[in-house]
């Protein structure tokens, strides 16, 4: 009996050997599996406003969200626009360029969380030939190397009184018949004219923002005229900037556009060693509105995108290239001070937009008034 003792023993402790090294092996196994499904990259479709498809695009915001298991696909479309898409939930973000919108879209797909990784003011391109004959008007002032748009309810008033260019006192800059407007992107598509309607309804009634059905009366009649007066309209944001830049101040003497388009063009400029138009000039509205951005995430894919673009540290300092701000103000100011971007660090006086449906409501008055 002794002599089998010895060896079942060592077939029992030898099977037990075995036993613990195969569930050891299917452990490991199992433990490399999930690393492996954790690091694969995963496509997140996201529809996004044009003026940030430089920012997405960049291949260092690619291999940053590479390491975090994260690759876009994008579509292009204004923010209004994307706010009334049917098939928002084949998209794991929404990306638009207004609070309005973004809260909308958040509404329609029920949206667990959104984020607000950056956001830029509104602001006018204009042209430096220009500043004296703004300035004799009392309509633009210079304060700490800023120019101020400081009289905005005059510069309505101007605007709806037909005044041209030429008509202006002194004025051998630009002496011609085109009337003096601000230019804009079609107001039914595109953000950035939605955000110029919030600032000018805003300044029409007494520098309160828009809520009553009165108060609608009171300035649809002007926002229809200002807009109209305009002709042809780009959907895009991309697209004013773009004859801004290219056509000069005698196609776009004012343009509505984001800081951040004129701050990226600068970045571009000196990226590629090219030295930007000197005679470009950005004037701050007082009072002017901030447009944010947005970030809806629908999946659970688009809630890891939307929290690394408003917490990593690589990725806000991207935002800030790209000519956003932040959250991290000094982080900004400091950026445009080392890159010497003509801009104020901060911006106190900035109003509210209204609500998405009255906002909505003025937008669809003034649609009308384009099919007449």
């Amino acid at each position: 009996m002794k002599r089998l003792t010895g060896p079942l023993l060592a077939v029992i402790l030898l099977a037990g050997i075995g036993v613990a090294g195969y569930r050891s092996h299917v452990q490991n196994t199992a433990q490399q599996t999930a690393q492996l499904e954790a690091t694969k990259v995963q496509t997140v479709r996201g529809l996004i406003g044009s003026e940030k498809e430089g920012f997405f695009n960049d291949p260092r915001l690619t291999a940053i969200l590479q390491k975090n298991g994260l690759r876009v696909q994008l579509e292009k479309a204004g923010s209004r626009a994307i706010a009334q898409r049917g098939d928002l939930m084949r998209f794991d973000f929404a990306h638009p360029s207004g609070a309005p919108a973004a809260l909308k879209i958040q509404q329609a797909v029920k949206a667990p969380q959104v984020f607000t990784p950056f956001f830029t003011p509104m602001v006018i391109a204009s042209w430096k030939p220009l500043l004296p004959v703004l300035e004799r008007e009392g309509l633009v002032k210079q304060q700490a190397g800023t120019y101020y748009l400081s009289d905005m309810p005059k510069l309505l008033r101007l605007m709806d009184q037909g005044v041209r260019w030429k008509d202006l006192p002194g004025n051998s800059a630009y002496p011609v018949s085109k009337s003096l407007l601000v230019s804009s992107t079609d107001v039914r598509s595109s953000n950035s004219a939605a955000m110029y309607l919030a600032l000018a309804s805003y300044v029409a009634n007494d520098s309160n923002v828009v809520q009553s059905e009165a108060e609608l009366e009171k300035v649809l009649p002007l926002m229809g005229r200002i807009f109209l007066k305009q002709g042809f309209q780009e959907a895009s944001s991309a697209g004013p900037f773009d004859d801004y830049l290219s056509m000069g101040m005698g196609k776009a003497p004012l343009v509505m556009v984001y800081e951040s388009q004129f701050l990226e063009y600068l970045a571009r400029q000196a990226a590629s060693g090219s030295a930007p138009n000197p005679d470009m000039v950005l004037l701050y509205p007082q009072p002017t509105i901030f447009s944010k951005h947005v970030f809806v995430g629908i999946s659970p894919n688009g809630v890891k995108l939307g929290q690394l673009l408003e917490t990593d540290p690589e990725l806000q300092a991207l935002a800030i290239e790209y000519g956003y701000r932040t959250s991290t103000q000094a982080l900004f100011a400091k950026a445009s001070q080392a890159k010497k971007w003509p801009v104020p660090a901060t911006l106190t006086d900035v109003i509210d937009p209204p609500s998405f449906e009255v906002l909505e409501r003025m937008i669809a008055e003034i649609e009308k008034k384009y099919a007449r």
